[in-house]
């Protein structure tokens, strides 16, 4: 009589390349469920140029009307080179009202105003001579855009949950339109020339 056990073979799954892994989390998200008619959140979570501004869009927009645009991630290729540039650019933002960009930053984006990889930095890249008008907010924990359900799990890319790239119209403090990238992070319904009107 023998005391060992018979061995067992165990299959294992072949494990998935990152890359599909990656492209898996990245456009994996329903689509966002932002009303038209849903308040703005009252949160003071945003910051703006350092930990000690806080911004509150509720506030903001309950004696003026604008928009507020959604990046997944700051000094990204299409949020710096095409997303944000086609509203800093678009002959319309005079009249636009209050423009937000707001990023769910990660430790690469420090909330460090004198950080070369700040949210101040990003906008003094992007708009040097503050023409625009155009106010640029972090969301460090990612409460405002939860509450706005505009997340999605990008952990294989960027490590956490993250913004999808969005653009909100906001009047009397309601979102009026909403315009939500349908796979979170392309750029063909929230661009400056679909959005303000």
């Amino acid at each position: 009589m023998s005391l060992r056990a018979p061995l067992r073979r165990v299959a294992f799954a072949r494990p998935s390349s990152s890359i599909s892994v990656a492209a898996r989390s990245f456009h994996s998200t329903p689509r966002a469920s932002v009303r038209v008619g849903q308040e703005i959140p009252n949160t003071d979570v945003l910051l703006e140029d350092s930990p000690g501004n806080k911004v509150n869009l509720a506030e903001e927009f309950k004696t003026s009307n604008g928009y507020i645009v959604g990046v997944p991630a700051a000094f990204s290729g299409t949020c710096s080179s095409k997303h944000i540039p086609s509203y800093i650019n678009h002959p319309k933002l005079k009249q636009a009202g209050q423009v937000f960009v707001v990023s769910v930053n990660d430790p690469f984006v420090s909330h460090d105003s004198n950080s070369p990889r700040s949210m101040k930095a990003w906008s003094d890249q992007l708009d040097p001579a503050k023409q625009t008008g155009i106010r640029f907010l972090g969301d460090p924990t990612g409460e405002f855009t939860k509450a706005l359900d505009l997340g999605f799990e990008a952990y294989a890319v960027f490590g956490g949950m993250r913004g999808k790239r969005y653009a909100l119209k906001v009047e009397d403090g309601k979102v009026s339109k909403a315009y939500v990238e349908p796979d979170n992070t392309g750029s063909a319904v929230s661009m400056a020339e679909q959005v303000l009107d």
